[in-house]
C-alpha cells in the first residue's frame, strides 16, 4: 500500500506540478513581472519623499546601503527555483490525495481517473477556491494584512473547508450535514484580515487578471493531478494476469 501511495504521488504530483509550470510561464509569470514594474514605481516614490522629508535642502547625508532579501536571479535561476518549488508541491499535493485514496477505498469506494479528477477539484477548493473568497490571490506590490494572520485564516479556511465538505458530502446523518455547511461558513462570516488603511500600488485590474489567471492555473494543476493521481491508484491496483505454465 506504501508503494502505491508513494508511487501515485510521484507520477502525478511531477506531472501536475509539470503543468504548472508551464501554465504560470504562459499566463501568470507576465502579470507578476507588470505588477514588479508597478511595485518598483511605487519604492522609488516612497524614498524620494522620504529623501525630501528628511533632507528638504537637498543635501544627502551617507547611509549605509540597506540589505535587500535575497530572491532568484531573473532568467534561469528563478525558473529552475520555480520548476523545483512547482514539481514539490505537485508531489506534496499528491501524496495527500493519495492518502484519501486509501480512505475512499477502505470506506468501500472505487477509485479511477474520473473519480480522481472530483477529488483533484475538491482539493482545488479546499486549497485554492474557498481561501480565495477571503483572500484573493494577490500580485507583487498589493496592500495586505499581517502575514501571520493571513497564514492563520488560509489553513483555518482550508481545514473548515475541507471537513465541510466531507461531512455534507459523505455523511447520511441530517446533523452531521448541518454542521458542514456550518464548517464552510464559519472562516467566511468570521472575515479575512485586511489591511486597514495602506493602498495598493498594482492597478485594480491587473490584480483581478492575476487572481483569475491563478486560479484557472490551480484548477488545471488539481484537475490533472486528481485525474493522473487515480489512473495510477487504479492500475497500481488492479490484479496481475494470471498465466498460464
Amino acid at each position: 500500500m506504501l508503494r502505491r501511495i508513494l508511487l501515485t504521488a510521484l507520477a502525478a504530483g511531477l506531472l501536475s506540478g509539470l503543468a504548472a509550470f508551464v501554465l504560470q510561464q504562459a499566463r501568470v509569470v507576465p502579470l507578476i513581472r507588470q505588477a514588479e514594474i508597478y511595485e518598483t514605481r511605487a519604492a522609488l516614490t516612497q524614498t524620494a519623499v522620504a529623501h525630501a522629508q528628511h533632507h528638504p535642502d537637498g543635501v544627502a547625508e551617507e547611509t549605509a546601503p540597506a540589505e535587500e532579501d535575497w530572491e532568484p536571479a531573473p532568467g534561469l535561476e528563478r525558473l529552475g527555483y520555480t520548476l523545483m518549488t512547482d514539481l514539490l508541491a505537485g508531489v506534496g499535493f499528491g501524496l495527500i490525495l493519495a492518502g484519501t485514496f486509501v480512505l475512499y477505498e477502505v470506506a468501500g469506494g472505487r477509485i479511477d481517473a474520473r473519480r480522481g479528477v472530483l477529488w483533484g477539484l475538491s482539493g482545488f477548493v479546499v486549497f485554492a477556491a474557498a481561501p480565495a473568497l477571503g483572500l484573493p490571490p494577490e500580485p507583487p506590490g498589493s496592500a495586505a494584512a499581517a502575514l501571520g494572520d493571513r497564514q492563520v485564516w488560509w489553513i483555518a479556511t482550508a481545514a473548515a473547508t475541507a471537513l465541510g465538505l466531507g461531512l455534507t458530502i459523505f455523511s447520511k446523518v441530517l446533523s452531521l450535514r448541518v454542521l458542514g455547511v456550518a464548517a464552510l461558513l464559519v472562516p467566511h462570516l468570521i472575515g479575512a484580515p485586511h489591511p486597514v488603511d495602506e493602498a495598493g500600488s498594482v492597478p485594480a485590474t491587473l490584480a483581478a487578471d492575476f487572481a483569475i489567471a491563478s486560479l484557472a492555473t490551480a484548477a488545471a494543476f488539481w484537475a490533472v493531478l486528481g485525474g493522473l493521481g487515480g489512473w495510477v491508484y487504479h492500475r497500481l491496483g488492479m490484479p496481475e494476469p494470471v498465466t498460464s505454465r
